[in-house]
């Protein structure tokens, strides 16, 4: 992304994209508390910045992350106040997210243990060799583009974690470690507006997105 601040510290029209994802959570009845993982020097920041400012209903814990994304994750669920049988998983950077697409990964988790929120691709998939050439094209029709939240039941996902550290296994997401345990991750249709703000082009693509809900 460059720039000075963090990704999720940069504004959308005047308001922090983190205080836009946090915004979805708070207003969600079935959303008992908020933990924010951060670098350790951006707790600070975070707190004046971020949760002072917006009032925020829910109680929200800002606590330091680890060197890798997994490691964050584990440190997050570790700092879980409430007792709770299903655990959301968020990108921070993930604004646009819906209190109707909270609610169905919810209500999934409770049925299926594990699911994640995904939409088709509109683009046709290649796989490719390490030297730039295409091995294979894999059906359109069954990929699908993987979002957040993620939700799990917290037994099963705290062992997925467990595991992984154990086998000292890094996974792009943290599904994958809950298939390691043989369990079938249920995908949900998610929505092309909830997006990952990850370049400059995302902003103004945001900018949009905010100007239609």
């Amino acid at each position: 992304m460059g720039g000075d601040i963090s990704k999720q510290f940069m504004k959308i029209k005047d308001k922090p994209i983190l205080a836009y994802t946090i915004e979805s959570f708070d207003q969600c009845d079935l959303i008992d508390e908020i933990v924010i993982v951060t670098q350790k020097e951006c707790i600070e920041y975070c707190k004046v910045e971020i949760i002072e400012p917006y009032g925020f209903r829910k109680d929200i814990k800002i606590i330091a992350g680890g060197s890798e994304r997994q490691y964050s994750v584990y440190n997050g669920l570790k700092a879980i106040a409430y007792k709770t049988d299903i655990v959301l998983i968020h990108d921070g950077v993930r604004p646009f997210i819906e209190s109707s697409y909270i609610q169905k990964v919810v209500f999934s988790a409770y049925k299926n243990s594990a699911c994640v929120l995904g939409v088709p691709v509109k683009d046709t998939i290649k796989i490719c060799s390490k030297d730039g050439f295409i091995e294979s094209t894999p059906n359109r029709e069954v990929v699908y583009a993987i979002q957040t939240p993620q939700a799990f039941k917290y037994s099963v996902i705290v062992c997925a974690h467990e595991k992984a550290l154990k086998d000292q296994f890094l996974g792009t997401d943290d599904a994958v470690l809950v298939e390691r345990l043989g369990y079938k991750v249920k995908v949900e249709q998610g929505s092309y507006k909830n997006i990952k703000i990850t370049t400059s082009e995302d902003l103004i693509v945001g900018e949009n997105i905010l100007n239609t809900l």
